[in-house]
């Protein structure tokens, strides 16, 4: 089993980066590699909180790991510290051995001098079908989609 490490500093403050973790209407809209669009089908921003999201690729011929070009997962929220910390065990929903197993996915927020924050996102239990280069680069394209959200004013859930 893999795992990615991805770093970001946002210029927003923990607690608004915090609510776009948490809130369907926000991870619709950053929680998305490149080349693909989101659909949250279900969504419980709380501590226990379940939820199921597709990813659909734009592009054809790109294979999805649930469906002929969609990549669906489930999960549930397992911890959450507000404006600290996000953890969620997923899991693609897939009959594919080498997609299949609960991943961990841990995102730490720390505030920095500058009123912004310091994101760490750890994912922990990649299987096997996914590369962790691959899984890297979709993160930190999501992180850049996060990073344009919570910096732009009137954006909704701003402070």
């Amino acid at each position: 089993m893999g795992e990615t490490r991805v770093g970001r500093h946002l210029g927003a403050p923990p607690e608004r980066v915090y609510r776009a973790l948490t809130s369907a209407d926000d991870v619709v809209r950053w929680k998305v590699p490149g080349g693909m669009t989101s659909r949250v089908h279900h969504f419980e921003g709380w501590e226990g909180g379940t939820f199921r999201v597709s990813l659909t690729y734009d592009a054809t011929d790109r294979q999805g790991k649930t469906a002929a070009h969609t990549d669906t997962y489930r999960g549930r929220f397992e911890r959450l510290v507000p404006g600290e910390m996000v953890v969620e065990v997923d899991e693609f929903e897939t009959d594919d051995p080498a997609f299949r197993g609960a991943m961990t996915i841990t995102v730490t927020l720390s505030a920095t001098a500058d009123g912004g924050t310091d994101l760490l996102a750890v994912h922990e239990g990649l299987p096997p079908g996914v590369a962790p280069a691959d899984n890297e680069l979709g993160w930190t394209e999501a992180l850049a989609r996060l990073a344009a959200l919570v910096e732009s004013p009137g954006i909704s859930g701003t402070a």
